[in-house]
């Protein structure tokens, strides 16, 4: 189910609507006004903070599906910022950067960002950057009811030591400890799990998650790779799961008789 721009959420046994929740943190006033208005006319409930320390001051009391983060304000960074907020709640996260400020977007994607929009803001892509990112979003946590109703449904696999709930969008290791992974993380290897021991371009996995087209995607896709691996290999550098395919793109290696 899909935060565009409503949620659907099981209370008592029916449905309810949630609007989907989203924080513009930026330090131009009539940038940031802009971008929630035009967020808000398309559907969803937008706040606005001038700065990271009214961001942080936001979060105590409310709570948010998506943030999008200017990475260059006075005093505490969007970088620093959304470091901070991944630590407290699984956000979705997009970082705005200036044009041809290619390092910031970079660092960014590192960090563990679900995407980027590059300033000054074309609303259209900016809406469409955030429904791209808002799809992968986790639903909000079902009453104990409703879950238990559910988890025969759900889909489960596993490789190695690791069970990927993929509809709870979780990972746990050997020992039944939650692997801490970012949204973007776990959508590519939602893409290389349900697409085991095939050849995928990095193309190919761009337009599974949701990219928007984009010069910079091919890049994006090694970096959440490259996290990835360091999570789930024992040796990231000679991967046992993930393996490139020199020229070509990735392949997922799942043993005969592994993941289900």
């Amino acid at each position: 189910m899909m935060f565009i721009p409503n949620l659907l959420s099981s209370e008592s046994g029916s449905e309810s609507i949630v609007r989907a929740r989203i924080v513009v943190v930026e330090d131009e006033p009539d940038l940031r006004d802009a971008v929630a208005e035009y967020l808000g006319a398309s559907g969803y409930d937008v706040a606005t903070a001038e700065s990271a320390s009214a961001a942080r001051t936001l979060l105590e009391t409310q709570s948010f599906h998506l943030a999008i983060l200017d990475i260059a304000m006075p005093g505490e960074d969007g970088l620093s910022l959304g470091r901070w907020m991944r630590s407290k709640t699984p956000i979705g996260i997009i970082y705005a950067t200036a044009a041809g400020t290619a390092l910031d977007r970079i660092v960014g994607l590192e960090l563990g960002a679900d995407d980027y929009i590059v300033k000054p803001y074309e609303l259209r892509e900016v809406l469409a950057r955030v429904r791209s990112v808002l799809r992968r979003v986790p639903q909000p946590a079902e009453p104990q009811g409703a879950k238990a109703e559910t988890t025969a449904n759900r889909r489960f696999m596993s490789f190695g030591p690791f069970h990927a709930d993929l509809d709870g969008r979780f990972v746990t290791g050997a020992n039944g400890t939650v692997i801490d992974m970012a949204k973007s993380e776990f959508d590519v290897l939602e893409v290389f799990l349900t697409r085991a021991n095939r050849l995928l371009t990095r193309a190919a996995i761009s337009e599974a998650i949701g990219f928007v087209e984009d010069p910079d995607s091919s890049r994006a896709v090694d970096i959440r790779i490259m996290r990835l691996r360091k999570k789930i290999e024992a040796d990231p550098a000679n991967p046992k799961f993930l393996r490139t395919v020199r020229g070509e793109g990735y392949i997922f290696s799942l043993p005969t008789g592994e993941g289900n």
